[in-house]
């Protein structure tokens, strides 16, 4: 999110009707060669310049907070439409040292070969980083962090909103290798594969891996009615 010190004014002056202490900060998420990435972003300027965080930004006085949400993702990643969603809001007192900020935490699953970075005025970098490799962040974004992973972990054993990190097409070997991720467990193949298997959410394809090393694995999409059904009903998927 921008400088909250240094920021907030000149936040003000360019878009003329911003919320003073109410931001919001997004933990986004994605899959790359079968590690579980998040997106950080260096500021630019302000005491916080160098230092890594989470993206965000303040709400328009004329949007909703989701509104402001997806904006602000789209603004970074050049993506809309993505799977969003809020958390909760952070408002520890001593959150920020020199002022009282309220931060709307969401978290945002993405994939990976969309995302068009961009940086700004006052963000030098926009950078993937691993999960298990996270910096010392600016305020409490390593908190929001740790708490976006602990509901996720949640969601993905009662929706298939995992399937929102992969490419539309992939191997079991690799949801497999995204839930472990997610959970941070280790499954058995035999027992994974005939239990996804059973819920019929994939739809197998007469395609293999192309231009790999080892031995071409064959290829799947999610079934988007299952896919569907079973994200509005809930389930209870035990590895």
């Amino acid at each position: 999110m921008p400088n909250e010190k240094n920021d907030t004014k000149s936040m003000s002056l360019v878009e003329g009707s911003a919320i003073d202490d109410i931001s919001i900060d997004c933990v986004i998420l994605g899959f790359n060669n079968g590690t579980l990435e998040v997106l950080l972003v260096q500021h630019g300027e302000g005491d916080s310049k160098g230092e890594w965080g989470l993206p965000g930004g303040w709400i328009k006085k004329e949007e909703s907070i989701d509104n402001a949400a997806n904006r602000l993702l789209e603004e970074l990643t050049g993506l809309d439409n993505v799977f969003l969603e809020q958390l909760k809001v952070f408002g520890d007192p001593k959150r920020v040292s020199f002022r009282r900020v309220l931060t709307i935490g969401y978290y945002a699953l993405i994939k990976r070969e969309d995302d068009k970075l961009k940086a700004s005025l006052v963000l030098t970098d926009a950078k993937w980083f691993k999960i298990k490799n996270i910096p010392d962040l600016i305020f409490d974004h390593n908190e929001i962090i740790n708490y976006s992973l602990k509901h996720l972990r949640n969601r993905v054993r009662q929706a298939p909103i995992g399937f929102n990190l992969l490419p539309e097409k992939f191997t079991l070997l690799q949801l497999m290798k995204l839930y472990e991720e997610i959970l941070d467990i280790e499954m058995d193949k035999s027992n994974f594969r005939r239990k996804i298997l059973h819920m019929k959410l994939l739809k197998p394809l007469d395609e293999k891996q192309q231009d790999v090393s080892h031995r071409a694995a064959k290829l799947y999409q999610f079934d988007q009615e299952i896919y569907d059904l079973l994200t509005q009903k809930g389930f209870n998927f035990e590895f």
